[in-house]
């Protein structure tokens, strides 16, 4: 059987170190619908699930693993350690059927797709996870799981395939907050299969697939195989976070049945404590009018943008321009806004004295601790920017040292570094 190669991040940028630290940071936790103000014991804990490597990155991807990145660095700007986890579905349905469909050997697609992702993350100034795992060399800790679930008596068969019993999890239902109605709906538009024959409730997800002929498998208990995807997720987080951990992150597409079903596998393995203390999702990306999508054909990528010499700087401030948790639609004008924007601050940068710098620090530091409230913080440096160069009368320059607290301030908290220009 081929094996990909054990998965490796992309480096890491340096980030500065700020010497005025950042608030507490708080979440939306989609289960509670509340804001929930992170308390993390030792490292923050964050696990954002990660791509299916079959075709490039899109802006969509691109809007979650920004606002994502935003977490992460508001925690570091707090003082706290991250341990952030990010997996790569590197064997499922969607990439085996790309491969098929393109006549390329599914592990090759899967190297060459997640290598440019690679490449994407790292020009955007995107913070690496210090554990980055594909599914396929996470098979064995993904059996072992499995095989907890099995003991405890929560799995059945249909035909060889295995499945989870929802019904094991008292709290299935409280990530989501969705009735019965909605999610059987959803499920099957979502990788779910409700109406299997054999099933003992409709909602029942695989997690281990029995092998079909021509797709990869690999030995377990339960014969040759691969596992489901929910399962992958929860194995890898239970493994390199623990079975509680601070933030689950994902697009908001992934609510259900992707982390509820997590949860629930986790919750069954270890039910003395709930799997995540928060749940953050991310909007929906849209252009022309429909959310981006591989089916629909109406993909930004973020490779096409930086090959035509976009700024990647520019790019990452379009995308911040936009809450993390909002639906929005992508234009070309946004870029060309940025492009603009950028320009404008680095000539008020570019004058070393400025308007006062602490007020912008202040109000980066709180919006992105409130929600990871980019438009707020972005907004803050527009004015200052405005206020350096007189853009709304008489030019602001008593701060002498603005631009050398403003500079570090825009890398370590937004990610935008522009001295790299």
């Amino acid at each position: 059987m081929a094996r990909l190669p054990g998965m490796r991040a992309w480096q890491s940028p340096e980030i500065p170190t700020l010497s005025v630290p950042g608030p507490p940071v708080a979440v939306h936790d989609t289960a509670t619908g509340r804001l929930v103000t992170t308390t993390p014991h030792g490292p923050a804990r964050l696990y954002v699930c990660g791509i299916t490597p079959y075709d490039a990155t899109h802006l969509g991807h691109a809007a979650t693993y920004v606002g994502f990145d935003l977490l992460n660095r508001a925690w570091r700007n707090a003082g706290h350690d991250v341990t952030y986890v990010q997996n790569v579905t590197d064997v499922d349905d969607p990439l085996l059927e790309r491969a098929e469909k393109v006549n390329v050997d599914w592990v090759e697609l899967a190297e060459r797709e997640t290598e440019l992702f690679r490449q994407d993350m790292t020009a955007l100034r995107v913070l690496p996870p210090a554990h980055y795992i594909g599914a396929v060399e996470a098979i064995p800790m993904i059996i072992d799981l499995i095989r907890r679930l099995d003991d405890l008596g929560v799995l059945y068969r249909v035909e060889d395939d295995l499945y989870y019993s929802v019904t094991a999890d008292p709290a299935f239902g409280e990530v989501s907050g969705w009735d019965r109605e909605e999610m059987l709906r959803i499920f099957p538009e979502r990788g779910g299969d409700p109406d299997r024959e054999g099933k003992k409730d409709p909602l029942d997800c695989v997690v281990w697939l029995a092998q079909r002929p021509g797709e990869p498998a690999w030995e377990s208990p339960w014969g040759r195989g691969r596992p489901g995807w929910h399962i992958e997720c929860t194995a890898i987080a239970m493994k390199y976070l623990g079975a509680a951990f601070d933030v689950q992150g994902g697009g908001s597409d992934l609510v259900f049945p992707h982390h509820e079903m997590g949860a629930g596998h986790a919750q069954v393995a270890a039910p003395d404590a709930r799997f995540a203390q928060a749940y953050a999702h991310a909007g929906m990306v849209a252009y022309d009018g429909e959310k981006m999508s591989k089916s629909r054909g109406n993909l930004v990528f973020v490779s096409a943008l930086r090959n035509s010499d976009v700024d990647p700087m520019a790019i990452r401030l379009a995308l911040l321009r936009h809450h993390y948790r909002s639906d929005w639609e992508w234009t070309d004008d946004q870029l060309w806004t940025a492009v603009d924007t950028l320009d404008r601050w680095r000539r008020a940068l570019s004058l070393g004295a400025g308007a006062p710098a602490g007020p912008v620090v202040e109000e980066v530091l709180a919006a992105l601790a409130d929600d990871l409230d980019a438009p707020r913080a972005t907004a803050a440096v527009d004015r200052w920017a405005a206020a350096t160069l007189g853009t709304d009368g008489l030019a602001d320059t008593s701060d002498p040292d603005a631009a050398i607290t403003v500079l570090p301030l825009l890398d370590a908290a937004l990610g935008l570094a522009l001295w790299l220009r």
